[in-house]
């Protein structure tokens, strides 16, 4: 199995006739995600990439049928008429892809989201992948490449930066160790599904036996993970590296997430937590595949595709 997106799931593109969005729903469909409508407001009728274009979310799942994801690729000041307009029309899933979308906005769509049982990616994300079934959103470049570098197998991938989501998956695959999937939780402040979800959502997957996750400085994620490793409610091996080790009290470190406040959000506290809650966490990055190798050895978990 995998979380969040299979083979069956049928997408949305808001923003479809813009550069991004057509350039993106292109690269989705050619890894196998079903894409089966694009919204633009005045731009209905036309046709990108043999997929129909509607008005609205509300007349394209009336025209091609009920939509279980929508990946966002709107301006920042517009992705949150676009969610809430997605959430008011049914869709569950949203991935919303742009960086610099106004705080307050993110919590509003939080807000309706949890109102109306939806749940998101974001933003400031470059997506989810479930190597072999689909893509949702930008993870892994071209199709071809990705299909290439990402393994189906045991491991769930999370991570809060979209580089080191693909690296990760790259690496490991060299090493032999294939995904169930790929998550980029996004890298602003507050995000639709940070880490601690995702790792709930892997723990929930039977296909998945292990989680795999690059942390970084800044936020409570990784240490809310700790607290779900030492509680029991997740209980598959999690090895973990933590970036951002030099950085010093009000430096931020690669994303507007990732910035130390006093002793809040230190990377030797993340390391702490983790490894007290019995997690494995690696010094360097280049020490993920070995010792994952490593870690899923111990447990008799092989590396390879599940059965």
């Amino acid at each position: 199995m995998s979380i969040l997106i299979d083979q069956t799931t049928r997408v949305l593109v808001q923003g479809i006739t813009g550069r991004e969005g057509q350039a993106r729903a292109r690269l989705m469909m050619n890894y196998g995600t079903q894409v089966v409508a694009g919204v633009t407001p005045s731009k209905g009728g036309q046709i990108v990439e043999d997929v129909p274009v509607f008005d609205g979310v509300q007349e394209a799942w009336e025209r091609v049928g009920p939509i279980d994801a929508s990946a966002i690729f709107v301006p920042a000041p517009l992705v949150k008429n676009a969610a809430l307009e997605a959430i008011e029309a049914g869709v569950k899933l949203l991935l919303l892809v742009p960086d610099r979308v106004p705080i307050y906005d993110v919590l509003e769509i939080v807000n309706f989201a949890r109102s109306k049982g939806a749940r998101f990616i974001g933003p400031n994300t470059l997506g989810i992948l479930s190597p072999g079934k689909a893509v949702l959103g930008m993870i892994g470049g071209r199709a071809a490449s990705a299909k290439d570098w990402f393994l189906p197998g045991p491991v769930g991938i999370i991570s809060r930066s979209g580089g080191i989501t693909s690296s990760m998956a790259y690496y490991l695959g060299k090493a032999g160790i294939g995904a169930t999937t790929l998550v980029h939780v996004g890298g602003d402040v507050v995000v639709g599904l940070p880490q601690p979800e995702v790792a709930k959502l892997f723990q929930a997957d039977p296909e998945t036996q292990a989680i795999v996750i690059f942390g970084e400085i800044g936020g409570s994620q990784e240490e809310q993970v700790a607290e779900l490793i030492a509680s029991g409610a997740v209980t598959k091996p999690v090895i973990a590296f933590i970036g951002g080790k030099a950085a010093k009290s009000g430096t931020r470190f690669s994303h507007a997430g990732a910035i130390v406040e006093g002793n809040r959000g230190t990377h030797a506290g993340k390391v702490k937590c983790l490894r007290e809650a019995g997690a494995t966490v690696v010094d360097a990055f280049g020490e993920l595949p070995a010792v994952t190798q490593a870690v899923l050895t111990e447990h008799g978990i092989a590396y390879g595709a599940p059965q």
